[in-house]
């Protein structure tokens, strides 16, 4: 059995404070969920780091923990626990719900499945669970109901439907309760937390709560002015696009974003695209723009 420093697994220093632990498992159990991740040995990285969260956030564990480490212990060195180790302390274990979720490293220090020597943690709440979901940005903008299958602890699959509410922005989250890993001795199972990602559009992109668009326009419309319609995720609206504008003109369209306590707006960008000469008449109208704006400049 080899030795591991779970301060080096969670990249943080040994007088990291709990919230710096917290914020390290945290971005470490998102980049390396089974459910998103796509590097090679990611659910071992998994297990690892909700691991070394285990001992680091229960004060016990991490005194009796950080006592064995300051003896000189290295990543990877044999290591056989001291006798008498943790006696008399109380640790409070936490149960993944699967056999082998902790290493024998681990349940050799503070026993398995908050057990220790023959006692018993009593009940316990199961952990809660993260995840992260992909939606449209329709469902986004409006709510609704989307359907996820999603992998639990013990590899296998499961699918919920899921309710969105309307205007949830990337990295926001959905908690569904009970959803998680399943308590101990009959106590409450935990939490699931969805963190929500929003699927490229062809059409948009989010800013914030602001919507980014891009508006093609005839060269007529833009030097002459005119009134266009303009797609919005809640429906086309009428714009009015002033005379002599150019490609790259931005223009706003109020509380037309992501919806919220402060809607977000949706900014127009205008591209000004000619229309392929595709007939006589057509050509000749473009030849007579050319002669007409050909000696405009002449003689300026």
């Amino acid at each position: 059995m080899q030795f591991k420093d779970y301060y080096d697994i969670l990249g943080v220093k040994a007088d990291a404070g709990e919230a710096e632990i917290k914020s390290a498992y945290r971005k470490l159990a998102r980049k390396y969920h089974p459910d998103v991740s796509k590097e090679s040995g990611a659910e071992e990285k998994f297990k690892g780091v909700n691991e070394a969260y285990e001992a680091l956030k229960d004060p016990a564990k991490r005194r009796a923990y950080d006592q064995l480490r300051a003896s000189g212990y290295k990543p990877g060195d044999d290591f056989r626990p001291p006798p008498h180790f943790g006696e008399g302390a109380d640790f409070n274990t936490a149960d993944f719900g699967e056999e082998g979720a902790f290493s024998d490293f681990f349940e050799s220090l503070f026993g398995r499945g908050g057990q220790r020597g023959g006692r018993s943690a009593g009940p316990r709440r199961g952990r809660d669970v993260q995840a992260r979901v992909e939606i449209p940005l329709a469902t986004a903008f409006s709510g609704g109901r989307e359907r996820f299958s999603l992998r639990d602890s013990t590899g296998g699959e499961r699918t919920l439907e899921v309710k969105i509410p309307a205007g949830i922005l990337p990295g926001q989250q959905i908690r569904l309760a009970g959803q998680g890993s399943p308590g101990m001795q009959g106590a409450p199972a935990g939490d699931l937390m969805l963190e929500i990602t929003i699927r490229e559009d062809a059409r948009f992109r989010l800013e914030g709560r602001d919507v980014l668009a891009t508006l093609p326009i005839a060269p007529w419309e833009a030097a002459l002015g005119a009134t266009v319609t303009v797609p919005t995720l809640g429906g086309d609206v009428e714009l009015k696009i002033p005379a002599g504008s150019d490609s790259g003109k931005r223009m706003r369209l109020r509380g037309r974003g992501m919806p919220g306590r402060t809607p977000g707006d949706q900014f127009v960008t205008l591209e000004i695209h000619a229309p392929p000469a595709q007939t006589d008449t057509q050509r000749k109208l473009y030849e007579q723009m050319a002669e007409v704006f050909t000696s405009r400049r002449a003689t300026a």
